[in-house]
């Protein structure tokens, strides 16, 4: 296990300010935030690049906050690969073995092992310039992993990747984690990472950590706005709201909402788009908030469509490409839109 205990970094203005964490064993962690939010600092505080001015970093029992880098049995993957340009790919993998003076039997071992594992046995006389950016990048992961370490970090590692090669490289850092039950963190700003890959997750900003859990957790229960939009929440309304029969009553302007779970007063409210569904004709489901409304924008994105759907308040509604076709809707169509009570979460 990592345990992070009230961690704090001073460089220059940036503050890295009572940081607490921790990673359990076989778990993959990604920590989510903005660009300039300290997630890179905080993984080379870890692996020993800078010192803490406070705290302490305990990985499986061990005080390492002022152990040196070399001796933490921490690997380090950045986003920009940082491979040897003037060595093979076999030779960039063995380096740090060779650095401990393990024997080649050892060394030509070991290099069999992530070889396969990593799918880059073909690659091992190569150079590195005349790789993909995914095997560059799968080249970098064999590096840190061929020396056993304690723990993974792993600097937005597929950051600079295309789409399709950060899917598949994505999974199978996944496999790989699953199969070493290897601790992983995983630095991002990416939320389809997050869901994909995290066991766990943490929210980062401006050198603060301002929410962990598990993704369904962070994503569906945001506990500020700033969450709410950074996760793709979308749907964010101000209003008040008022406990009756049992049910959370909230009226924002015109509109009016129920919900499972929240509290009384002046809240804001939030909706995930993925939880709306979207018809031609009235809704007859369980969803008890129901609206009409005008499509006023669609954009693509991806292999989804983002619906702008105007009912008084601006809701964003996710679709497939397929359902738009089969709907036929176009900007201007008329639309009932309905999701459940326990899709509004409360602020």
């Amino acid at each position: 296990m990592l345990k992070i205990k009230h961690l704090q970094i001073h460089l220059g203005d940036f503050k890295l300010k009572d940081i607490c964490l921790e990673v359990d064993k076989q778990e993959y962690f990604i920590i989510l935030g903005p660009t300039g939010a300290g997630k890179t600092i905080l993984l080379e505080t870890i692996a020993g690049i800078y010192t803490p001015k406070k705290g302490s970093i305990l990985l499986n029992g061990w005080d390492v906050t002022y152990v040196p880098p070399k001796d933490r049995k921490i690997g380090i993957v950045y986003q920009d690969f940082m491979l040897f340009p003037h060595l093979t790919v076999k030779e960039n993998i063995e380096f740090g073995l060779k650095i401990k003076k393990y024997k080649n039997w050892e060394i030509n071992k070991h290099i069999k092992k992530v070889a396969e594992s990593l799918h880059i046995s073909h690659l091992l006389d190569r150079d590195p310039k005349t790789l993909s950016g995914g095997e560059q990048q799968k080249v970098s992961i064999a590096r840190a992993i061929i020396m056993n370490p304690e723990i993974l970090l792993l600097d937005e590692p597929l950051g600079s990747l295309d789409p399709p090669t950060r899917e598949i490289l994505g999974k199978e850092l996944k496999k790989i984690q699953r199969e070493l039950g290897i601790m992983v963190l995983h630095v991002s700003h990416s939320y389809n990472e997050a869901i994909s890959l995290g066991d766990k997750v943490a929210i980062l900003n401006g050198g603060k950590i301002i929410q962990v859990g598990n993704p369904s957790e962070v994503f569906g229960k945001p506990n500020s706005e700033f969450i709410a939009n950074f996760v793709g929440t979308k749907n964010v309304f101000t209003g008040n709201s008022q406990l009756k029969n049992g049910m959370y009553q909230v009226s924002v302007g015109e509109n009016h909402f129920e919900a499972v779970t929240g509290k009384e007063g002046k809240i804001k409210i939030c909706v995930r788009p993925e939880e709306i569904f979207v018809s031609n004709n009235p809704i007859n489901t369980s969803g008890r908030n129901n609206f009409k409304g005008i499509i006023t924008e669609i954009s693509r994105s991806g292999s989804v469509v983002n619906l702008y759907i105007d009912t008084g308040l601006q809701f964003i509604v996710v679709i497939t490409q397929a359902s738009l076709q089969e709907l036929n809707l176009t900007v201007g169509s008329e639309v009932y839109i309905a999701f459940k009570a326990t899709a509004v979460h409360m602020i």
